[in-house]
């Protein structure tokens, strides 16, 4: 055979493998194409558990560090992502628009939950944010359930979880307080319940949701397991240990009535009819153990994350806040609330491993706003720090209305920091909103009280950015909000000498732990600023479901695999 031939022969046969090898590979790609299952976008818990701890300040997370258990707040950390930067974006900081804002995504310029209680300007009086006489009480004789979301203008995630499971995934709402229990659920919610102290020490409801209670609540409050709890309030470590807060008995913290010194041990057998009897155990840290123990009756009760179709469990513990304000920032108190929260979340969570299967559920943890503190406190250590009552400036300021105005009739409420003025009376005095809102303002700031007077026209018509002004503005609803927005000085309170209060736009009250950890989480950290609308969307992306509706957060792309 020549040389020619052999060339041909050698390029039919290489090309003619090659061929065969092209087809074979096509192939491959094909069954390999076949075989592989396309992943959907997003995540599928069986259980998203929302936690919002009242009162809460980020740095609770690192003080209190070395007395935590592995299994409560460190689980969360070093299994989950911690946003170490995270702010609400408005005021007031109140529990009310915390948890509407948390659960909503947006903030009370569009939810219109403006404080715990505010002035309607429709009605002419005061109302609190989920009162609702159209409904009755479930569980008691009493008119503490007459409860509902009606005044939340938006949707929540539970609400869109609902709607995108054609109402089939659970939504269960729990708090010692009713609003804690009542915004989370939404509009839709299966459920919310709440604690009714006083004499009863009951979990009850609204009509909203039910006509009666489920078995599972009355057999939960039939066991009197709140009486269980109307124990003496000991430190549940040696208090020595306690060094990450100031001495245990002080000037600065509040007292029980028939207390003589705010020191541990507190007998609240011994104080239980005088403070209210079932409503002291909120001002302890039993409170939150009950609120655990109805949590987890819950998870049992309404079959929480047994299928495929994701539920909700809302929590929000109320207790870390009565007890805030009672004894205040730097209290031993504080601190052993929060040893004994670390240790419900451990109880939590394990609960949750066994029932609903570790690495199956999502949990979140934020709060609804933070806490000053104590002032008179923060006054002996030079720092500037003071007390402040509308009464100090009342007579001035009528007499300033009556010369200027010609009547004090002219504003119709003060309340929430937020002056409300009678248009009809601006109106028939031939004068101009704009004017009177910029006279008083004026006037308001040559107290020297006052860090700064912003006017409703000043929201109205302008588009703030940054600083205390955005806040402000987040916090402003047209119809709801006052004509003129007044901001104390930093920790300058309207408040008792005793006690942690909050509702400013400062750090102190703004800066809260946000905590995600569980299925579809990353594990890391981020010091990049995060916002609490943010956590709506992104346990919405999670889920693969449409955001609530008046959504102006965004996803925090980092917290999700």
């Amino acid at each position: 055979m020549n040389t020619r031939k052999c060339v041909v022969l050698f390029l039919l046969m290489f090309f003619g493998l090659n061929s065969l090898l092209v087809q074979a590979q096509k192939k491959s790609k094909n069954k390999s194409k076949a075989d592989t299952k396309i992943e959907a976008p997003f995540e599928s818990p069986k259980l998203v558990v929302g936690i919002i701890v009242d009162q809460m300040r980020f740095d609770y997370l690192n003080r209190f560090w070395n007395q935590y258990g592995d299994g409560g707040f460190k689980r969360m950390v070093n299994e989950g992502f911690n946003c170490k930067n995270n702010f609400f974006n408005y005021v007031p900081t109140y529990t009310a628009p915390g948890h509407a804002s948390v659960y909503t995504g947006t903030t009370p310029s569009n939810h219109g939950i403006i404080g715990n209680n505010w002035y309607d300007k429709e009605l002419d009086k005061e109302v609190y944010c989920v009162s609702d006489d159209s409904y009755a009480s479930v569980g008691t004789t009493s008119d503490a359930g007459q409860m509902s979301p009606f005044r939340n203008n938006v949707t929540t995630m539970t609400d869109q979880l609902r709607l995108h499971t054609q109402m089939q995934g659970k939504v269960i709402a729990v708090a010692l307080k009713d609003r804690g229990a009542v915004l989370p659920g939404g509009h839709t919610a299966n459920a919310a319940y709440w604690f009714h102290g006083k004499d009863e020490g009951k979990w009850i409801t609204s009509t909203f949701y039910m006509n009666e209670l489920p078995k599972w609540v009355v057999d939960f409050n039939a066991a009197d397991k709140a009486e269980s709890y109307k124990k003496p309030w000991t430190t549940l470590k040696n208090s020595n240990t306690y060094t990450a807060s100031g001495t245990d008995a002080n000037a600065y913290e509040g007292l029980f009535k028939g207390e003589v010194n705010s020191a541990f041990p507190h007998d609240v057998p011994a104080l239980w009819d005088a403070n209210g009897q079932y409503d002291l155990i909120k001002a302890t840290p039993y409170g939150n153990n009950l609120t655990t123990d109805f949590a987890l009756a819950a998870l049992e009760g309404e079959n929480l994350g047994s299928d495929a179709i994701t539920d909700f469990l809302a929590i929000s513990y109320s207790s870390t806040d009565y007890v805030g304000h009672m004894y205040g920032v730097n209290s031993k108190e504080v601190e052993d609330t929060y040893i004994r929260l670390d240790a419900d979340l451990e109880r939590l969570f394990n609960t949750l491993d066994a029932k609903v299967g570790k690495g199956a559920y999502t949990v979140f943890l934020t709060s609804d706003h933070a806490a000053v503190d104590v002032p008179a406190y923060l006054a002996d250590q030079k720092i500037p720090a003071g007390y402040f009552k509308t009464s100090q400036i009342k007579e001035k300021f009528n007499d300033y209305l009556k010369y200027s105005f010609g009547t004090t009739d002219i504003v119709k409420n003060i309340s929430n920091d937020q002056i409300f003025l009678d248009h009809k009376i601006v109106k028939n005095l031939d004068l101009g909103l704009e004017e009177v809102e910029k006279q008083i303002a004026r006037e308001l700031m040559s107290y020297g009280i006052y860090d700064r007077v912003y006017t409703g026209v000043q929201m109205w018509e302008n588009n703030y950015t940054s600083g205390v002004s955005y806040v402000l503005q987040n916090g402003y609803n047209h119809q709801r909000s006052g004509d003129i927005l007044m901001v104390m000085k930093p920790n300058v309170i309207g408040y008792n000498k005793t006690g942690s209060t909050h509702g400013s736009a400062y750090s102190y009250d703004t800066h809260a732990p946000l905590l995600f950890f569980g299925k579809g989480i990353k594990k890391g950290e981020t010091l990049n600023r995060t916002e609490i609308p943010d956590i709506a969307p992104t346990i919405s992306a999670l889920l693969g479901i449409e955001y609530p509706n008046g959504t102006s957060g965004n996803p925090i792309v980092e917290v999700l695999e």
